[in-house]
């Protein structure tokens, strides 16, 4: 039956819960992930009398949490694409400073190089310009072996964050799904009122779960939450939490992919947010590419510039061997592989090689190529054999062994070309700055014609140096070695055994030239020309872009990737300020005013305390009544 003392009662015990509740809130203001929190009171059922129904005073009826869940849900968003996002900048920044430094980048010993070379063009005959060009060489291939050095040191880096990083998301989840039992025996003791204060704790270890891995959250009616990552595989269900576990990659076992523990596949990188998503990124993104252009720069530049410097003779009158030491593709085989099957690969083609890892893969009857990093099917042509090698991508490839259907490999054309490349040649009189061959003049020619410089058309020609005479039986005819009668067009080359020259001026009946293999310390410099124009001339893209020019592109496209992250982290930081501001807004605690609540609180408790008072004294007076 409701009276003045109950009514007041009621209001003092709610009262007071008020101010607890309020004092909790300023002694929490700056404790991270704090929510503020809130007394829901309500008025208590009032009694019917004849005249009306009387009022029963107040009840506090629940403490909870001031909090916005589209709010909550916007931060863990983003929580997980800025641990995504710094991982990836912070990673790509080191990348980016050792390759586009021009302390540590290739485009100035590459450049230096070529320079060295110039210089023996321009004094063929100098052992100090021969010197240099060779420790040009090895500053260059020294600068190409240390940057992926550092490459494969990130890599390795990123592995061990990437072990490091599936044990911090393991333990997170066993103390969301810890905190979930918590929360949901409580919940239930407590007739459904939440714990507010373990609710703030599991949030806190969600949104750090959120910066490791991306996460999304779905509330249970027992007050238990689910945590399942972007692509919806369950972290934690409820009292359970699944451990994630690394696996050795099928080609490489010194990498890694994510897995859910009990899965026969690991986790698309798609479906990894947060510090893993850009563990990941990195590797995929930046990583992986910088070393393969890498080393399409350092097979590029063994195969042309050894391919010309064959064409040359040293000092020595011999004919030019390799300049660096060879590079060649890396073939790795599946762990899976089931047959005795094998590939083995060489570059044939440097201007139709774009350095992306492709997957060979055998399905019983055929072989079949498609790009590892898009699945895309490839072009290819041959039948595997070493007559008639598969043609891939710039590729020769031949098959041999007993492959059984689901065989794969993965053929890495210049992921590892950096790490082989070297000096070949350390002998400065073993440089091929001549000429193999030499077209000259008789001495008896009444013409003006000049020969040029001999170019060599197709080394392989089993004639190549035996020595020719071209005799001019006519202005406009001659024979070669005193046989045939060939029409001479002026301004087109004159060419046989493999080799073309060019006249200047013109013969005359009766003028020869004299072609043949040019003699030790000539002193020509015609193969020097052409190795030092191999710098600007069409190498790649199908003649399209220049050692120099693909130099710049790796430098660029490092460098935009950084700055890239760096702008889209400087964008998620922006919106995670405005989501964090949004947040405190709502459920943050504002100090003037839970200061005002308090001083509101406080008068309405006293307040309560009179009306008590009043109760008493009015009883009192009863008493006194009665007892005279």
């Amino acid at each position: 039956m409701p009276d003045i003392l109950s009514t007041g009662s009621s209001a003092l015990l709610a009262f007071q819960r008020a101010l607890s509740t309020i004092s909790h809130n300023v002694a929490n203001a700056n404790t991270p992930g704090y929510t503020r929190q809130r007394v829901e009171l309500a008025a208590r059922p009032g009694q019917h009398y004849g005249f009306g129904f009387v009022g029963g005073g107040v009840q506090a009826q629940s403490v909870r949490r001031v909090i916005d869940d589209l709010a909550a849900s916007r931060t863990l968003a983003s929580a997980g694409e800025l641990g995504r996002l710094s991982q990836l900048a912070a990673s790509a920044q080191r990348l980016d400073a050792a390759f586009t430094s021009s302390a540590t980048g290739i485009a100035a010993p590459l450049s230096n190089f070529f320079d060295a070379a110039q210089s023996v063009s321009a004094n063929p005959s100098s052992p100090a310009a021969r010197q240099g060009l060779i420790a040009n060489a090895q500053a260059l291939a020294t600068r190409f072996r240390s940057l992926d050095t550092q490459a494969q040191s990130l890599d390795r880096e990123n592995e061990q964050r990437l072990a490091a990083g599936v044990e911090d998301v393991n333990r997170l989840s066993a103390q969301i799904a810890q905190m979930n039992d918590a929360i949901a025996r409580q919940t239930g003791a407590a007739n459904g009122n939440p714990p507010n204060d373990l609710l703030d704790r599991r949030d806190e270890l969600v949104r750090t779960l959120a910066g490791k891995i991306g996460v999304t959250t779905a509330m249970q009616d027992d007050g238990s939450l689910n945590v399942t990552t972007q692509g919806g595989q369950a972290l934690v269900a409820g009292r359970q939490s699944q451990r994630l576990s690394l696996v050795a990659d099928a080609y490489q076992p010194t990498r890694s992919h994510v897995m859910l523990a009990g899965d026969s596949a690991p986790l698309p990188d798609a479906m990894l947010g947060g510090e893993l998503g850009g563990l990941m990124a990195f590797r995929r993104d930046v990583i992986d590419p910088a070393r393969q252009q890498l080393g399409r720069l350092a097979a590029g530049l063994a195969q042309t510039f050894n391919a010309q410097h064959r064409l040359g003779v040293d000092q020595y009158g011999q004919p030019g061997s390799d300049f660096f030491t060879g590079v060649a593709p890396s073939v790795l085989a599946a762990s899976t592989n089931a047959g005795s099957g094998a590939v083995a690969a060489s570059i044939a083609d440097p201007a139709a090689l774009d350095g992306a890892d492709i997957v060979m893969a055998f399905d019983g009857s055929a072989w079949r190529a498609r790009d590892a990093g898009t699945g895309a099917t490839l072009a290819m042509t041959g039948s595997g054999t070493a007559a008639d090698p598969f043609r891939v991508g710039g590729l020769a490839l031949t098959t041999s062994g007993g492959a059984v259907a689901g065989d794969t490999f993965l053929v890495r054309p210049t992921a590892s070309a950096a790490s082989q490349i070297g000096v070949a040649t350390t002998d400065p009189a073993r440089i091929a700055a001549a000429s193999a061959l030499r077209a000259s003049a008789a001495t008896g020619n009444t013409g003006s014609g000049v020969a040029g410089s001999v170019t060599i058309a197709d080394p392989s020609d089993p004639r190549l140096r035996d020595p020719v005479t071209v005799a001019f039986t006519g202005p406009n005819t001659y024979s070669i070695n005193g046989s045939g009668s060939y029409t001479y067009t002026p301004g087109s080359p004159i060419a046989a055994n493999g080799w073309r020259f060019d006249l200047s001026g013109t013969p005359a009946a009766g003028d020869s030239f004299a072609v043949g293999p040019n003699d030790p310390r000539s002193g020509d410099n015609g193969n020097a020309r052409a190795l030092a124009g191999l710098g600007e001339a069409g190498l790649f893209g199908q003649g399209m872009q220049s050692l120099t020019q693909a130099t710049a592109q790796l430098t660029s496209t490092i460098g935009s990737a950084a700055r890239q992250a760096d702008l889209a982290l400087d964008a998620q930081q922006a919106i995670d300020t405005q989501i964090a501001d949004e947040r405190a807004a709502v459920s943050g605690v504002n100090l003037d005013e839970e200061a005002a609540n308090l001083v509101r609180y406080q008068q309405a408790y006293q307040a309560a305390a009179q009306v008590i008072s009043i109760a008493n004294e009015n009883f009192q007076t009863l008493l006194g009544a009665v007892h005279r």
